[in-house]
């Protein structure tokens, strides 16, 4: 099951990160994190860059409101989402972990 805290206005989840993948897109749940393919190499925090346009597309929410917190130079990271509830985040996300490619 996904793990969600609320914090002060803000979502706090984790995320395992697959760089170098053919197609950028969410893919499903690991161990409690979403899983996120990333088409950019993990240099100079392309990877990164690109994960956070993907969680801010996929959320509905601005570029500017996703953050990662932790994990910049590995493959699991923690990201906070300005602007959402958890219930909001969880129905938003929902349908990405669930559903096949």
């Amino acid at each position: 099951m996904l793990q969600v805290q609320e914090k002060a206005g803000s979502v706090f989840f984790s995320i395992k990160a697959q760089p170098r993948s053919s197609k950028s897109m969410i893919t499903g749940e690991y161990d409690g994190s979403i899983k996120v393919n990333l088409k950019a190499p993990p240099v100079d925090g392309e990877a990164n860059l690109e994960c956070c346009r993907l969680l801010a597309r996929t959320l509905g929410v601005a570029r500017s409101s996703v953050e990662i917190v932790s994990g910049t130079r590995g493959k699991m990271k923690r990201v906070k989402v300005f602007g959402l509830s958890a219930v909001e985040f969880t129905e938003k996300i929902t349908p990405y972990l669930y559903s096949s490619p």
